[in-house]
């Protein structure tokens, strides 16, 4: 594994060429799809060698090529047993190695981030709904169950029914926070690999925890820096809006037209999905941080989708205030 970087089709993936690069792509899914027990470290090594790959790849098209090729072509295609640890891997590699890349360079590695984080949702969003669905179907028919079990007990006290509603209320809570998580499980472990690398809102933290390696040590992800977060608050919600499925609902209007909006479709847990933005909002380290994500979460979009509600503007709040009112009667 320590020769893996040097292997023919790691460095075929940077050919000119369709069908070499096609050959090595296929030579790498395969590998990855046999290997089902390679360590964080394995994948590291493996992702050193497809960074420097892409790192001499030439001509846009080629460059757009393999960034789409080692994101959408090759990522669904993981099995689950490695699929958190490679995406892992690959954060770790661009955080770490984010500061080396020149100005002539950094626009094509964009684009591959801008394709990892979209490849990222289009997996644990699209993907897993139907296994989330069935997941939650199961709980509400548990939840039916107990409910009938319970219903032929005798009445209790007063004192003792309203502190079984406060009860009642602090479980349904934990199970909204649990069906989420039983829906979309790998959905929240992928936004925990990025709350804990790029999205950190600190550059260093002492206290934290790395993760291990499967050989017997660890690997931290480093966080940010600055110029990454400020890309991926960037195309956050334009990647959101790649996977998402809208209906066309209207909204009263003025007078008696209807305004078209556009609603999303299913049950969507935007509140895990906007998290590390909003995380960055409060506990950003810089300002400009703070900022920018102020202005993801003030997006006209999630206003469109009806995430958000939208901000009464105060400059026409005092124009109207300011208004000249006409002549008085006396």
């Amino acid at each position: 594994m320590s020769d893996l970087q040097k292997t023919p089709f790691v460095r075929e993936l940077a050919s000119s060429d369709r069908k070499t690069r096609d050959k090595a792509l296929e030579s790498l899914t395969n590998f990855l799809r046999a290997k089902t027990d390679l360590s964080l470290l394995d994948l590291l090594k493996l992702w050193k060698g497809l960074f420097f790959c892409f790192y001499h790849s030439d001509r846009p098209l080629t460059q757009q090529a393999l960034a789409r090729a080692l994101s959408y072509s090759l990522v669904p295609t993981l099995p689950r047993s490695t699929l958190h640890q490679f995406l892992r891997a690959f954060w770790i590699t661009i955080s770490r190695d984010f500061h080396s890349l020149d100005r002539l360079r950094l626009d094509k590695y964009l684009f591959l981030i801008r394709c990892y984080v979209g490849v990222g949702f289009e997996v644990f969003i699209k993907q897993n709904s139907e296994t989330g669905k069935g997941k939650k179907g199961e709980k509400k028919r548990k939840r039916e169950a107990e409910a009938n079990q319970h219903g032929n007990k005798k009445k209790k006290s007063k004192r003792d029914s309203d502190a079984g509603k406060e009860q009642g209320n602090d479980d349904e809570n934990g199970d909204e926070n649990e069906e989420v998580e039983s829906k979309y499980p790998g959905l929240t472990s992928y936004i925990s690999i990025l709350e804990e690398g790029p999205l950190y809102p600190f550059d260093f933290d002492p206290d934290q925890e790395p993760a291990d390696d499967g050989a017997g040590g660890s690997v931290s992800i480093p966080h940010g820096p600055d110029g990454l977060r400020y890309h991926i608050m960037d195309i956050w919600i334009d990647e959101l809006e790649k996977v998402f499925e809208f209906e066309e609902v209207e909204q009263p209007g003025e007078g008696d037209e209807a305004t078209p909006q556009r609603k999303i479709k299913g049950d969507v847990p935007m509140d895990l999905l906007l998290r590390p933005i909003g995380t960055l909002r409060t506990k950003g380290l810089h300002k400009p941080v703070r900022t920018r994500a102020t202005e993801t979460l003030e997006d006209e979009r999630l206003v469109e989708w009806g995430i958000k509600e939208r901000k009464a503007d105060k400059n026409e709040d005092e124009e109207s205030e300011d208004e000249w009112g006409g002549f008085g009667d006396d």
